[in-house]
């Protein structure tokens, strides 16, 4: 419900601001693709302040603990409480420093790094599926419009043909089942049309998500010229790059700097003391330093188990790497695949296909002026027609998107 909702707000913001949007430049399709990489998206942004977040966190965890500060009052006696009575009464101000065991410190900082290299891959492949989608709603977008101006072509044939049906039942040389039929095929005509304005509405709200008010300004009238894919083996050669795969390298990466974090923890931490004493009935001061050290004595379950854990979770990690390049492999397939066969069908629509289709409406029309074939006949061959022309824009159209999803697997292929 919600969809359609935005699709009639759509309509409605077309018939108010049509004129102005019809004298706007054509809308291409890099044209679209730059607009929305390059505008404020909130699912860009988050990314950013999430990257300046951890960045943040990597500087404060890469920092020593705060010292502390002791303040007591020492063997003060409990049968007078006067301060000068015994000679070890004193006021002792402690100030003390930890030391985390090893590299801790420093690789703290290097993990949480990691996370921030993680958000700015994480903003790539988005960048990356905001391409694809805009791309693949311009290709559907670019279909619709032209597969509108088809059918309303092809109906104002057909309701010449209807005209002339009229007139020719007028004088008796037609039936009224000859009538009906006709009539059926532009109502059904008038159906598809309203159909493809549907489909048009509902592909531009989505194409609104990222370009705005621009999602309604015209399209291009001609398909653009789009780069020729490498071979399949040199975009295989490309997929480690893909940023799906590049968050599982930096997550490996984290893996390590876990294992070491984990390793540190079989070193000793330790903690530098300075206090000193104030004593009074004019006795001196004392003053004293210390040194506190941890001994990791008992790791079987707790410095061991945590070793074992980190290592697994690289090793998870790096079999979830493995797993994501082999799906981009057979998207990579699939999409090549299309992208090849695709043209194939293009080209015998447009060597064969279409050609056939306009000779056999040309001699249907033939012989139904030698009387050798009914008035319906003529509609139906119509129609093929218009079919034929209808598939063969769809076919270009999916090849174009086909070439959108190799351009998000392997990057630009300019």
């Amino acid at each position: 419900m919600h969809k359609f909702h935005i699709a009639g707000v759509l309509s409605l913001a077309m018939l108010c601001a049509g004129p102005a949007f019809a004298n706007e430049a054509p809308l291409g399709l890099g044209e679209a693709v730059l607009i929305a990489v390059t505008a404020d998206d909130p699912r860009l942004l988050r990314h950013d302040e999430n990257v300046a977040a951890l960045e943040d966190h990597a500087v404060a965890d890469a920092q020593l603990p705060d010292p502390t500060i002791r303040a007591s009052l020492a063997n003060l006696s409990t049968e007078t409480f006067r301060f000068e009575q015994e000679n070890m009464t004193q006021a002792q101000f402690t100030l003390r420093q930890a030391f985390p065991a090893g590299r801790t410190l420093s690789l703290r900082g290097e993990r949480r790094q990691g996370e921030a290299d993680v958000e700015r891959v994480r903003r790539e492949l988005a960048v990356r599926e905001i391409e694809m989608s805009v791309r693949t709603a311009w290709f559907d977008l670019f279909y619709l419009t032209q597969a509108q101006a088809s059918v309303r072509e092809s109906r104002k044939s057909v309701r010449e043909l209807v005209e002339s049906l009229h007139a020719s039942y007028v004088v008796g040389a037609l039936t009224t089942q000859d009538i009906s039929r006709a009539e059926l095929e532009l109502a059904l005509l008038d159906d598809r049309l309203t159909d493809l304005r549907r489909r048009e509405e509902e592909v531009q709200a989505e194409l609104s998500r990222f370009l705005g008010a621009d999602a309604l300004r015209p399209l291009s009238g001609n398909l653009p010229v789009l780069p020729t894919p490498p071979s399949i083996q040199k975009m295989e050669a490309m997929l480690p790059r893909h940023p799906i795969v590049l968050i599982e390298d930096v997550e490996i990466g984290i893996g390590a700097t876990d294992v070491e974090l984990a390793e540190q923890a079989y070193e000793p931490s330790w903690a530098l003391e300075g206090g000193y004493g104030a004593r009074g009935g004019g006795r001196s001061d004392l003053a004293s330093i210390g040194v506190t050290l941890s001994i990791p004595l008992f790791t079987g379950d707790r410095q061991d188990r945590r070793l074992s854990a980190a290592v697994r979770q690289r090793g998870a990690a790096q079999f979830d790497r493995a797993a994501k390049l082999r799906d981009l492999r057979r998207d990579l397939g699939r999409a090549h695949a299309d992208w090849r066969l695709l043209g194939e069908r293009i080209q015998l629509y447009g060597d064969v296909v279409i050609e056939r289709a306009k000779e056999t409406a040309e001699s249907t029309i033939s012989t139904y002026s030698n009387g050798r074939t009914d008035f319906p006949e003529i509609i139906r061959s119509q129609l093929a027609q218009l079919d034929v022309e209808l598939k063969r824009m769809e076919l270009r159209t999916q090849r174009g998107k086909a070439w959108a999803q190799l351009a998000y697997l392997v990057g630009d292929m300019q």
